[in-house]
């Protein structure tokens, strides 16, 4: 990889507005981002079921899910890096999309080699990969969208495009892959799903990019996908020994398959944001060349500190607790539905058209809505339906079991989750420093996740003491909860860039 400047963003009323080809490329990447999701979650987790490992192993497993919570950790190597060919023809962003690409596909090959899941090692280490270049492409694609569009007009139908996507393909991953599991195996599924996340590749390939440096289409992808297979093997080693490592050293302190290691995850992942919060009086004093300013690893968390000053903590409370309500109740709608007594035929039509349709339906509002509305109105407004959402499952639980009732609640649920998600993606990226896209949205999404993904594993603890009707109403409080924090979030605004 090569180092480069950060790139160079139009003025706002100078920027393009999205246009068809723009709005289709961007739903086929929320396409190829979501459909490797699934996979390496609750379609993974049902494989290793249907081989009979253990409930405790499976729950070990889970924490590959967290790993799209830490992408900040490597996310400004996508801003300060280019990739060897690719970036030469096809710019930077989409240099490190076509990357995330070729590693998505090798993972999800790879994952399909070892279907019969006879090495669990060589199954987490699979699916880590897989997490990781799902997540990268995430971070790429991200970055290359708040460049081309950094205002809110133009963000809301870019995002709706993606989110449609997305959502699009966790409907045609968690259905699509266990039906062909089911009638051709798994090895069959993981491999119908990578040919179809790959869909973008050709794309890109074809296109012409206005940054393009010098010409040589062929010799650039040539090199790129060279370059690409030599990062991929780095990456895939350099995994493969840290997991190594950890698993060694958990066995040398005494973590098994019983052990309760969230308290301290959740500890390790909260030390480098308690740690910039600390450091708040000498962040908002540095100079433009301090080395932490500088910094390629720490430069752009810090940056975000330095130009929200204090009002960075109140920012940061405020994106963890907007989106927990949904996270919390994620896991744990299903079982209790099933409980109720729905089948799972019943509980898949829903999750299949009804789900699509209300959740493309609140995408597409929410992405209307903050073009037409001021973000605090449409903040709000997506906390509410959200709330609603998880108030629906609460009704139901009360109703008699009618598919009519389940098609509702479920309608209700995805409804307020889209609606709510486009809104959110928007306001994230308006709060980013345009020098530093990648990173920084990286980091504030990552955190926006990170405490509702730790604490939904307590989610069964918390059903046994309260309930599922308590748990749910609690969840939608949550959501409402973030509402009094819009009008000091509408007052914040940035410091001018001072480098």
């Amino acid at each position: 990889m090569t180092a480069s400047a950060a790139v160079a963003v139009p003025p706002a009323d100078a920027a393009p507005h999205p246009g068809g080809r723009a709005m289709l490329v961007y739903g086929l990447l929320g396409f190829a981002a979501g459909l490797p999701f699934y996979m390496f979650s609750t379609v993974l987790v049902l494989r290793l079921q249907a081989h009979g490992v253990a409930l405790t192993v499976l729950g070990f497993f889970a924490w590959v899910q967290l790993l799209p919570t830490l992408k900040f950790m490597w996310a400004p190597l996508l801003d300060r890096y280019d990739v060897p060919g690719f970036a030469r023809f096809w710019g930077k962003r989409r240099g490190w999309i076509m990357l995330a690409q070729l590693g998505i596909v090798s993972a999800m090959a790879a994952m399909a080699w070892t279907s019969d899941d006879a090495s669990l090692p060589l199954t987490a280490l699979f699916a880590v990969l897989l997490a990781f270049w799902t997540t990268t492409l995430e971070v790429a694609a991200d970055a290359w969208r708040i460049e081309l569009f950094p205002t809110q007009d133009q963000q809301g139908p870019i995002v709706a495009a993606n989110l449609w996507g997305y959502r699009s393909a966790m409907v045609a991953a968690g259905s699509g892959a266990l039906l062909l599991a089911d009638s051709g195996g798994w090895a069959l599924a993981y491999l119908a799903i990578a040919v179809a996340a790959f869909l973008p590749f050709p794309i890109l390939v074809a296109m012409r990019p206005a940054e393009a440096r010098g010409g040589g289409r062929m010799v650039a992808l040539l090199t790129g996908i060279g370059g690409g297979a030599a990062i991929l093997g780095v990456v895939a080693a350099v995994t493969g020994t840290v997991g190594y490592v950890l698993l060694q050293a958990a066995a040398a302190i005494g973590i098994d398959a019983q052990s309760n290691v969230t308290p301290w995850v959740l500890g390790l992942c909260m030390v480098p944001f308690l740690a910039m919060a600390a450091a708040l009086p000498w962040i908002r004093k540095a100079p433009p060349t301090a080395p932490i300013r500088t910094s390629t690893a720490i430069g752009p968390y810090v940056d975000f500190f330095w130009r929200y000053q204090y009002a960075a903590i109140l920012l940061m409370a405020f994106v963890s607790l907007y989106r927990m309500g949904d996270v919390l109740a994620l896991n744990l709608s299903k079982p209790m539905i099933k409980g109720l007594g729905y089948s799972l035929s019943q509980i898949g039509r829903a999750d299949g058209v009804v789900a699509l349709v209300a959740s493309m339906v609140g995408v597409g509002l929410g992405g209307w809505m903050v073009t037409r509305r001021p973000m605090g109105w449409a903040l709000a407004v997506g906390a509410v339906v959200a709330a609603i959402g998880n108030f629906g499952f609460v009704w139901l639980a009360h109703q008699g079991v009618s598919e009519a009732m389940l098609y509702v609640a479920t309608a209700l649920d995805q409804f307020g989750n889209g609606f709510a998600g486009a809104v959110f993606v928007v306001y994230l990226s308006l709060l980013v420093n345009p020098r530093y896209p990648g990173a920084q949205y990286a980091f504030l999404t990552g955190f926006a996740f990170l405490l509702p993904r730790m604490l939904a594993g307590a989610g069964g603890s918390m059903v046994n003491v309260i309930g599922y009707d308590g748990f749910f109403l609690l969840s939608g409080a949550v959501s409402l909860a973030a509402i009094p924090f819009l009008p000091l979030l509408t007052k914040i605004r940035a410091r001018e860039d001072d480098a």
